[in-house]
C-alpha cells in the first residue's frame, strides 16, 4: 500500500460539545525514526470525550485537538530505527504514549491521547514506536479498539498494585467500558463480582457476563447496605468507583476492612465526602487513584485476554462520518460497554 500523504481528522476547534466536532483534512508526513505511521481501524470513545468536548476534563487538554485516546489499527510504515514492528501488524497504542512502565509523572500524563496531544480520531496517525502494544489475535479492530483506556484501567485496578486473588469479592458500578472490563477480568481469575446498574436489562448482561450478584440502585437506593448483606457483613475487597463524590459514601461503608477503592471516573456528580476520610482510618482501607496504566501493564493484560479468550463488549459500532451520532449515543448512557467508530472501509 501506498504511503498517505492527507488524512481526515476529527478537531475540536471550540469547546461547545461533541456537535463542536470538525472533520477537515490534514497532512500526513513520514515517520520519522522512531515512529512507526498507522492506518486507524477503530476507536472507541470514553466519558473523558464527552467531557473534553465541553472543556470540563480537569487533567487538562489543548487547544482545539484532535479528539480521541483509543485505536486500533495496523502499521502502514516503520522508521529507519524502529525495531521489533512491521508493517502489518495489527496495533493499539498505549493511552500515554509516553508511560511506558510504572507509576504515572507528570510528564508521562502530558503524552495522554486526546487531551494534552492530539489523539486518534483521524484516518493515520504517527506515533512513536514504544507506544505500541499488539492486539490479540482473536480479536477485530473494533474490539481492539477498546482496550488502550477502559481495559487498562480496569486491568490496572484489579491487577495493579494488590492483585485481586480467587474468592475475592470485587464490587463493579455501572455497566460502562471500564466497569464491564473489571467485571470479564475478576470474572477469569475467580472472584466474586456484585454489579449495580439503573436497569435490569443491563444487570441481565451483567449476569451472562459473569456477574453473581445483582444491584438496581434505582429499587435498592441503599445499595451499600445490600452490598454487606450479600458479603455476611465482611465488604468486599475491591471496589470499582466510576461515580465519584456522587456515591464514594456508599463505597467506602461497602468495602471491607483493609479493602481496596479504586477511583476512576465522576459519573454520578457531586456528593457530600466529609465522612470519608474518618471513615477510611476507621477500616485502614485504601483509596486509589487511577489514571490508565503503563504499556507493560497493557501488554500483561493482553496476556490474560488472550489466554481466557475475553472478547470485549462492543455496544454499537458507527461509521467514521457519523462520529458526532456515536458522541450522542454515549452521552444519553443507553449503551453496555463500549461506542466505537468504524474509521477504516477496508
Amino acid at each position: 500500500m501506498s504511503i498517505p500523504t492527507t488524512t481526515r481528522e476529527y478537531r475540536l476547534p471550540k469547546v461547545e460539545g461533541p456537535q463542536a466536532l470538525v472533520l477537515q483534512e490534514a497532512p500526513v508526513r513520514p515517520p520519522k525514526s522512531s515512529e512507526v505511521l498507522v492506518k486507524v481501524h477503530a476507536v472507541s470513545l470514553q466519558y473523558r470525550d464527552l467531557i473534553i468536548s465541553t472543556g470540563q476534563y480537569p487533567l487538562g487538554q489543548k487547544e482545539n485537538p484532535v479528539v480521541c485516546s483509543d485505536m486500533a489499527g495496523e502499521i502502514l510504515a516503520v522508521g529507519d530505527d524502529v525495531k521489533g514492528w512491521s508493517v502489518g501488524d495489527r496495533v493499539c497504542a498505549n493511552f500515554a504514549i509516553d508511560h511506558l512502565y510504572g507509576d504515572i509523572s507528570a510528564e508521562s500524563k502530558n503524552s495522554a491521547l486526546g487531551g494534552p496531544i492530539d489523539g486518534v480520531l483521524t484516518e493515520y496517525k504517527l506515533v512513536p514506536a514504544h507506544s505500541l502494544v499488539r492486539v490479540p489475535a482473536h480479536l477485530s479492530y473494533e474490539e481492539a479498539s477498546t482496550l488502550p483506556c477502559a481495559a487498562v484501567t480496569a486491568y490496572n485496578a484489579l491487577h495493579g498494585s494488590v492483585p485481586l486473588k480467587g474468592g475475592d469479592t470485587v464490587l463493579v458500578q455501572g455497566t460502562g467500558g471500564v466497569s464491564i472490563f473489571a467485571l470479564q477480568f475478576a470474572a477469569a481469575s475467580g472472584a466474586t463480582v456484585i454489579a449495580t446498574s439503573s436497569s435490569d436489562e443491563k444487570l441481565n448482561i451483567a449476569a451472562k457476563l459473569g456477574a453473581k450478584h445483582l444491584i438496581n440502585y434505582k429499587k435498592t437506593p441503599n445499595w451499600e447496605e445490600e452490598v454487606l448483606k450479600i458479603t455476611n457483613g465482611r465488604g468486599v475487597d475491591h471496589i470499582i468507583e466510576v461515580g465519584g463524590p456522587g456515591t464514594l459514601t456508599k463505597s467506602v461503608a461497602s468495602v471491607r476492612y483493609g479493602g481496596w477503592i479504586h477511583v476512576i471516573g465522576f459519573v454520578a456528580g457531586q456528593g457530600d465526602v466529609s465522612s470519608v476520610p474518618f471513615t477510611l482510618l476507621g477500616k485502614a482501607a485504601h483509596l486509589r487513584g487511577i489514571v490508565v496504566g503503563p504499556v507493560s501493564l497493557f501488554e500483561n493484560m493482553n496476556r490474560l485476554i488472550s489466554e481466557r479468550s475475553i472478547t470485549p463488549v462492543v455496544d454499537r459500532v458507527f461509521p467514521f462520518e457519523e462520529a458526532i451520532a456515536a458522541y450522542k449515543h454515549l452521552e444519553s448512557q443507553q449503551h453496555v460497554g463500549k461506542v466505537v467508530i468504524k474509521v477504516s472501509k477496508d
